[in-house]
């Protein structure tokens, strides 16, 4: 009997609906042994496995309770050790934001074999689907993706001069955000939006400025959200999609 050899593949799912899941993507979760995924994941995706295929729920998402970096790491290991068949499911792109390089590390050191699978990030796609491009000839020759998660350890000084925004676990410290970036520099009438559960059918947005987004949304849940910060965000009334 000729003995299976484990792999481990990190895939992206996309931001959240099945329709956005790339075919190579599919193709990996239907062959599936074990299935390691994220808490942002779309529920419909955890049908594409086969019947016999261990679905373990590691969390990972900001508040909530989730199973250590450490302890998913060994997760991946074991089942590829005994021969496996893994997918390790993340939200968007798993390298943009998606904590992968412990897990690579944690395979290289146990010689496991592995293969990263792209994912459409949110970072490009939930501004998109709500009809707002990141560049324009004349209002935003280039843009840039930040993670807020810890809105201490970021240049605002920077960051502010840059025409396009597109910030990701931000919602919690959406004050804080606007409150730098005109401390910096950047125009209160700044155009904002917040793109709650992008590509979902509970997608909610939110449209503002600097001045105002604060308390437009003072009681609103905003988490999972991209927000999309300067003036193309005027351009959505003509490019969003029309039903």
């Amino acid at each position: 009997m000729v003995e299976q050899i484990g792999k481990v593949y990190l895939v992206g799912s996309g931001p959240g609906s099945i329709d956005y899941l790339t075919v190579r993507g599919q193709q990996l979760l239907i062959q599936a042994d074990v299935l390691v995924y994220d808490a942002l994941v779309d529920a419909d995706l955890l049908q594409l496995v086969p019947e016999h295929c261990l679905k373990l729920d590691v969390g990972k998402r900001g508040g909530q309770p989730s199973t250590a970096q450490q302890a998913i790491n060994q997760l991946l290991v074991e089942h590829c050790q005994q021969g496996k068949h893994v997918v390790r499911l993340k939200s968007g792109d798993p390298f943009i934001f998606g904590r992968s390089t412990s897990e690579i590390e944690a395979l290289i050191t146990a010689n496991c074999a592995f293969e990263v699978i792209p994912g459409i990030s949110s970072a490009l796609a939930a501004p998109l689907l709500a009809g707002i491009p990141l560049t324009d000839p004349v209002l935003s020759r280039c843009f840039a993706v930040l993670s807020a998660h810890e809105p201490e350890a970021i240049d605002w000084e920077n960051l502010a001069g840059i025409e396009t925004l597109v910030i990701l676990m931000g919602a919690k410290h959406l004050p804080e955000i606007v409150a730098q970036l005109q401390r910096h520099g950047k125009s209160p009438q700044t155009p904002i939006a917040i793109i709650r559960w992008a590509g979902q059918p509970q997608q909610q947005i939110w449209i503002g400025t600097l001045e105002t987004i604060v308390q437009q949304t003072s009681r609103q849940a905003l988490s999972p959200a991209v927000i999309a910060i300067g003036e193309v965000v005027r351009l959505r009334p003509y490019l969003q999609s029309r039903d």
